[in-house]
């Protein structure tokens, strides 16, 4: 089995753990989530796998976080230790966005932090501000990045870094006339509830994510 469909097929175990454990059906999970219970089925089964808007709906529905979904140590509470091997993860796409990113570390239940690798593509720019708890800083790799944070907006260009506190609405995009390369470090009180964050929702809007447009 490659790693695609192994990856899937452990996916498909976690969710279905997750259901069992919180006592829902496929047929309450169909409901809410306006996927069909066939397709819901498979999913568990390892036989489909799903777009990162859908995993993002089911996630939300389950009380889970994408890297839940995504960790081999996924039962863990807090990280002891994660190595991040290049080689050995391919970065997720979102759903007809274009937008790619590694998730690098953290987002565990009882972390305080978690870091992504951002890869902006040229087109397809985000419209929606979003707020969630915590704190972010973004440091730009390679490219330019307009960040806007309610009405102010901020060119960034390679080496240009920003912090801000992730409670304001804010939005990021990519200003420049080729891919844009970003690196992310997102802090989250532990009671925070998890919350899909902007280059997420370029797939999918999730009930737990304001809009402010």
């Amino acid at each position: 089995m490659d790693q695609v469909a192994t990856k899937t097929a452990e996916i498909g175990k976690r969710l279905r753990a997750a259901r069992v454990t919180t006592g829902k059906t496929l047929a309450d999970i169909a409901k809410r989530s306006d996927l069909s219970e066939s397709f819901l089925s498979k999913l568990e089964r390892g036989l489909s796998s799903a777009s990162i808007a859908n995993l993002i709906q089911l996630t939300d529905i389950l009380g889970l976080s994408l890297h839940d979904l995504f960790d081999g140590d996924a039962g863990a509470q807090k990280t002891k230790v994660s190595v991040h091997r290049a080689k050995e993860s391919l970065p997720q796409e979102i759903d007809t966005s274009g937008y790619r990113w590694h998730h690098l570390g953290g987002g565990k239940p009882q972390d305080q932090m978690e870091v992504f690798y951002l890869i902006f593509p040229m087109q397809n720019k985000m419209e929606a501000f979003v707020s969630h708890a915590g704190q972010e800083c973004c440091y730009v790799l390679s490219g330019e990045i307009q960040f806007i944070v309610g009405e102010e907006q901020h060119h960034l260009s390679s080496g240009d870094a920003i912090f801000i506190d992730s409670e304001q609405p804010h939005r990021a995009e990519n200003a420049g006339n080729k891919e844009a390369h970003v690196l992310m470090t997102v802090t989250k009180s532990p009671e925070a509830q998890k919350s899909p964050d902007w280059w997420q929702l370029m797939a999918s809007k999730s009930p737990r994510s304001k809009n402010f447009t």
